[in-house]
């Protein structure tokens, strides 16, 4: 268990190894809410003594699961290539039909998205979709999932996000 003190809150990391004694013991300034970590198996215990310290709480991802970096793919994506990282994908070229990427980020394609793309895989719905031309059968963000409706016509470029549990396509603004 670790406790540090952010501009916001106190930012409390589980590990797994914690008691409901070390809950209590927990000397804890008055005012900040808690932001907790659990980066390991926590028993129904320690989650009852978590709650029984008053505080408003948010739980947050473990440092490790959050998505990093951005992977360039600096080509057309053909037939059965797949594509996977835990941080945002970009893709220099076409993703054709049967190619897949999938990201625990975002998802941008500077070309046409014919193929798979999964933006947000680990279960993050705050991620997007963008593509120049977008004529994708089948798009996901986070837990949710799309298919394009028969005879669409690419539109030129679009954002795809998920918004109140279901996927939302826009046009990109034009400049």
């Amino acid at each position: 268990m670790r406790l540090r003190a952010t501009p916001k809150a106190l930012a409390l990391r589980l590990d797994g190894h914690e008691t409901p004694e070390d809950l209590k013991r927990l000397a804890l300034p008055e005012g900040l809410p808690l932001e907790v970590e659990v980066a390991g198996p926590v028993s129904g215990e320690v989650l009852e003594a978590l709650l029984a310290l008053g505080r408003p709480l948010t739980l947050v991802p473990p440092r490790g699961n959050r998505p990093t970096g951005t992977l360039v793919v600096p080509k057309t994506m053909r037939a059965g290539e797949r594509v996977e990282h835990p941080g945002t994908v970009v893709v220099l070229g076409d993703v054709n039909p049967g190619a897949e990427v999938v990201a625990g980020g975002d998802v941008i394609v500077v070309g046409k998205l014919r193929g798979l793309a999964h933006a947000g895989a680990a279960g993050d719905e705050g991620r997007f979709i963008f593509a120049l031309e977008l004529a994708a059968k089948q798009v996901r963000i986070g837990p949710h999932l799309a298919q394009a409706p028969e005879g669409e016509k690419a539109r030129g470029p679009e954002l795809v996000r998920a918004e109140e549990g279901r996927i939302v396509v826009e046009p990109w603004p034009k400049r």
